[in-house]
């Protein structure tokens, strides 16, 4: 009984052995490869039906809800191209400038569509509007239940825009600007995030959550090269040191 136990315990080894060599034997040293702020791949594909936040593995380690933003590498390339100059004249600003808030269809407004995005079974009256659900906010980490508590915030301000170049534009540009689902440009977040953000840069307002800094940067980053907006010596350094932030 003794060597059969022997020659067992010795067969054990050797197809662990083999297990460890092909796959870690069960092992693992716990580490997951993460970039730019988000989940990795396999992560990723686990948590697909979790609720969803913008920053790629946040503390609700959900997915990112704002399109098309950038990796943290990408989001460096275009901050190198943009143009540097000095804000110009708000002189002939105003918000009915930029029309925003326009509808999408089914009765729902820009507004109501956002927050349909990104929200957690969010239930809508027959006029559209959210009447129930649940919205994470990046800027400070909270988690809301009422849509009166919460606003969508244009990453790039509209009075920051008309200083940056908006002011060439047309109604119509700005109105596409105003409205921009496709691009990083829209955001869900805690009214009082967004009142106190005001028009300010990022080298004047940072979203109080530090975590949060690094989505910030690569959406603000990509909105102003996508619509070949100018950013100030300071705004630049900022974004610079947001995008530090983020994992790679």
């Amino acid at each position: 009984m003794t060597r059969r136990r022997k020659r067992s315990a010795g067969m054990v080894a050797a197809i662990c052995a083999v297990g460890i060599a092909l796959s870690g034997c069960g092992k693992s040293d716990g580490k997951q490869d993460k970039q730019d702020g988000s989940a990795s791949p396999a992560s990723a594909a686990s948590s697909s039906a979790a609720p969803a936040s913008p920053g790629g593995g946040g503390k609700n380690g959900a997915k990112e809800v704002l399109p098309q933003l950038p990796s943290a590498a990408q989001a460096r390339t275009e901050l190198g191209k943009l143009t540097v100059a000095a804000q110009r004249s708000m002189s002939g600003y105003s918000r009915a400038a930029f029309p925003h808030w326009a509808q999408q269809g089914d009765k729902c407004d820009t507004r109501e569509t956002v927050l349909a995005r990104d929200g957690q079974d969010v239930k809508k009256d027959d006029q559209c509007r959210a009447v129930s659900g649940s919205w994470y906010s990046l800027y400070d980490g909270k988690t809301f239940t009422k849509a009166s508590q919460v606003d969508i915030d244009h990453i790039v301000p509209l009075a920051n825009a008309w200083r940056s170049g908006a002011d060439q534009w047309t109604t119509e540009k700005r109105k596409q600007f105003a409205n921009d689902l496709t691009h990083p440009q829209l955001l869900t977040v805690s009214a009082a995030t967004n009142r106190s953000k005001g028009d300010q840069g990022p080298d004047q307002w940072q979203p109080p959550a530090k975590d949060a800094w690094c989505v910030y940067g690569r959406a603000w980053t990509s909105v102003k090269s996508t619509y070949g907006l100018t950013v100030t010596d300071g705004e630049k350094k900022m974004l610079d040191t947001m995008l530090g932030t983020c994992r790679s």
